[in-house]
This record gives structure tokens, sequence and C-alpha cells, in this order.
């Protein structure tokens, strides 16, 4: 997969993962979700091809991405110290 193919599916990934973790106020615009959404993207590539679901030519998909990306705002909105509601 293309890096900026990695991007454009992060991109979605991440404004798909904004709305599926609860919580009235996330910090940042839609910038950082994008950024964080092509981070999960990068992530869930990375721990895709470590366990042998991918090869070193694939990525992952846009429902990986999506995992990926709730994973890294999960983490994100810790880190930040922001509460889930």
């Amino acid at each position: 997969m293309s890096i900026l193919w990695m991007i454009i599916i992060g991109g979605i990934a991440g404004a798909l993962a904004r709305f599926l973790i609860p919580g009235d106020k996330h910090p940042g615009g839609i910038i950082l979700t994008i950024v964080l959404g092509i981070v999960g993207a990068f992530v869930a590539t990375f721990l895709g091809r470590a366990v042998g679901w991918y090869g070193p030519a694939d990525g992952a998909g846009l429902i990986g991405a999506v995992v990926g990306s709730v994973i890294v705002l999960l983490i994100f909105g810790a880190i930040t110290g922001r509460k889930r509601s």
C-alpha cells in the first residue's frame, strides 16, 4: 500500500473513530483528528504486519485503520487528561 493511500484511508478512519468514541468534547479539531487517524492507520499496518495478517506490501484496510485510530485516540485522550463521557 502506498503512503498516499494510507494517508487517505487514515483521514477517513480518523473521522469515523471520532464518531465511535463517546465524549462531548474531544481535544483538537479536524486537523488533529485526521493526523491521529493517519497515525492509527500506520499503527494498524505495523501491528498487522507484526502478527502476520498483512504481507510486506500490504497495509491495513479501512476497518483496521479505524481500529488503530480508536486505539490512538483513546491513548491520546488518556495522555491529555480528557475525560470520556
